[in-house]
């Protein structure tokens, strides 16, 4: 949430609210024109901006500022008010961000920053800008500063905005220096990774150097940026990435219908969050993903925070974040709906979503690599990285101590990996499911099909042990592995160690 700022200045004239403009989009309303106009000139020049979004604002509330020739920063502060509520009733949560002179239209290109509700204040200039934000000239035109009402209390929510011009010469603008698409590593390997991340650009605590350490000391062969709604972060990576570490650049798309991690797009790439699941809207942004070379993946699509639940439906996956962090019960419904949606493209041509998993890591305690996708990849590049986890072959582990190979095999020599098919000569054929393991002390492994599970084992003490199972396509249309922790509650199954994406069993 933003940290409070100070009351304005006696001279800093608060502006009357005027007339309000509907803007484009169904979910969205402009105020009137912040004017700078009559100002004196020489130095900063301060206008502050008061109002009360009522119950049932829009999703997104548009100040536009009125920005003259000769400026060379832009500063933002905000404050509201947390008007107490009643049990179970929302309070006030207000998030903000700023979009330039090229407009506010969904997807162009006048997309300067956002910081959601993590920052009470931001500024914006040639050659630096407030993580969250992106550097760049302030030009001459009708800026807009991005209100996001999050949730509102019964009351209302009173909020003062201050807009702070500061005149000079404008900076040289320093060219950002992006991560390389390729590091050394190993040939054709496996991979480990963590696709979501949070630093001080968007809502977490730490640095970009801080999660390249982090990375590495959890042994991390490539990480994916990915702040909420912006990309400021994609420059922040300079002198990080190595031989050993490969860095990814996205975002976490967060609209009011849930989160999607645009992961591995082009440098630069931003990915409007504007819309909701009724505006039908997502497509043509999942489109856009893809355009730009990356993954479309919903991200803890059963979360219970508000917004937080994916409402947006499968059908642009491309893969699916099952397993987002210390493992609770939200994961294991996430679980169960993909496995659901195995069922539906077992023996047929339709596409399956993989699974994968990443820990969403803020700030400390939270751990960088719980959990880590493994992906089986040519090489520890952004192009090999993405075309393995769009064709499933990986798997999830809790840490890098956790190592696996799982198959099937049958039928004159013929064996298929994790993510692949075993065509056998007919539906009765036997095949052999074998699931070598290490790393998962007082663990159990578990075969899941589409009929559910079918066979478990209880593993060595030492964790590490051989499990094999055979069956046929007839009886499972698909295999895959999962290796569970003893239960902490009866009745309810262990937290997970590890979960393959699955085989599949053809006749």
């Amino acid at each position: 949430m933003p940290e409070p700022i100070p009351a304005p200045h006696p001279a800093h004239r608060p502006i009357a609210r005027r007339g309000l403009v509907v803007g484009t989009a169904a979910t969205a309303l402009t105020w009137g024109t912040v004017s700078f106009a009559d100002a004196d000139e020489g130095g900063p020049r301060t206008r502050t901006v008061r109002g009360v979004l009522p119950a049932g604002a829009p999703d997104y509330v548009y100040l536009p500022v009125d920005v003259p020739r000769g400026v060379a920063e832009i500063a933002v502060s905000y404050t509201y008010e947390k008007t107490p509520v009643p049990a179970g009733t929302q309070g006030n949560a207000l998030d903000i961000g700023i979009f330039d002179e090229r407009g506010t239209e969904l997807g162009g290109p006048g997309f300067r920053g956002w910081s959601g509700g993590a920052r009470g204040t931001f500024f914006i200039r040639a050659d630096e800008a407030t993580p969250g934000y992106l550097a760049g000239p302030v030009r001459a035109g009708t800026w807009h500063i991005a209100l996001g009402p999050y949730t509102v209390a019964p009351e209302g929510l009173p909020y003062e905005v201050t807009v702070t011009l500061r005149p000079g010469p404008t900076a040289a603008a320093p060219r950002p220096v992006y991560p390389p698409e390729r590091a050394r590593g190993r040939g054709r390997a496996w991979y480990r990774g963590d696709c979501h991340l949070h630093s001080v650009h968007s809502d977490g605590k730490r640095t970009p150097a801080e999660i390249a350490a982090g990375a590495r000391a959890a042994g991390l062969d490539f990480i994916n940026s990915s702040e909420h709604n912006t990309t400021s972060a994609h420059g922040a990576w300079d002198g990080l990435w190595g031989d050993d570490l490969l860095v990814l650049t996205g975002e976490e798309v967060t609209t009011r219908n849930g989160h999607v991690l645009a992961l591995a797009t082009d440098p630069g790439t931003f990915v409007d969050w504007r819309y909701r699941a009724r505006d039908n809207r997502f497509g043509r942004y999942a489109k856009a993903v893809r355009r730009a070379g990356g993954l479309v993946v919903p991200a803890h699509p059963h979360a219970t925070c508000i917004g937080c639940h994916w409402k947006f439906g499968l059908g642009e996956a491309d893969a699916v974040e099952v397993w987002n962090g210390a493992y609770t019960p939200e994961d294991e419904i996430a679980l169960a709906e993909w496995d659901n949606s195995l069922v539906a493209a077992a023996r047929s041509s339709k596409p399956w979503i993989p699974a994968m998993g990443n820990s969403d890591a803020h700030r400390e305690p939270d751990r960088i690599g719980l959990p880590q996708t493994v992906v089986l990849a040519d090489d520890l590049s952004r192009e090999a990285i993405v075309t393995g986890i769009r064709a499933g072959r990986s798997y999830i582990a809790e840490s890098s101590a956790v190592s696996l190979s799982f198959g099937a095999s049958g039928g004159r020599g013929r064996h298929a990996g994790i993510g692949e098919r075993l065509r056998v000569e007919g539906d009765g054929t036997p095949v052999t499911v074998r699931l070598d393991v290490t790393g998962v002390p007082d663990c159990t492994a578990h075969f899941v099909t589409d009929q559910g599970t079918l066979f478990t084992a209880v593993l060595p003490t030492s964790g590490t042990g051989t499990v094999e199972w055979r069956t046929t396509p007839a009886y499972a249309a698909y295999v895959r592995a999962e290796v569970r922790h003893p239960a902490a509650v009866a009745g309810l199954p262990g937290a997970l160690a590890a979960l393959t994406n699955p085989v599949f069993l053809e006749g």
